[in-house]
């Protein structure tokens, strides 16, 4: 009886044994599981900092000459808005002198293609 209650004893605890060693794989497989996801985390953070730096420096790279251009073709329309005003104050008396003239000095005289039958 005391042999198979050592037998007992033991299966017991090599029962025990495979549970803690199964416990412990678990442990482990966890950590390891945990250790990767962090990992990967790590490298998705570490990947989209670069494409967004990469980004941002194409995107300077076209904003800016767009920003040079849209600042030339602002120049541009000042230059130019300017002009006109300056050739406006210019000839607004002249103009305004021809067509006062025009409109108030009528010379009356017969049309060219007028025809007086009597």
């Amino acid at each position: 009886m005391t042999s198979q209650s050592q037998g007992i004893q033991q299966l017991l605890q090599a029962e025990k044994r495979a549970k803690d060693k199964l416990e412990e794989a678990k442990k482990r497989k966890g950590k390891r599981l945990k250790q990767a996801k962090e990992e990967a985390v790590a490298e998705i953070d570490h990947y989209r900092l670069q494409r967004e730096k990469e980004f941002r420096h194409k995107q300077t790279s076209v904003m800016g000459s767009q920003g040079n251009l849209s600042a030339k073709i602002e120049e541009q329309t000042a230059e130019t808005i300017q002009n006109l005003a300056s050739s406006y104050h210019k000839n607004v008396e002249s103009m305004m002198k021809k067509l006062l003239n025009t409109i108030c000095d009528i010379s009356p005289e017969i049309h060219p293609n007028f025809r007086y039958e009597v």
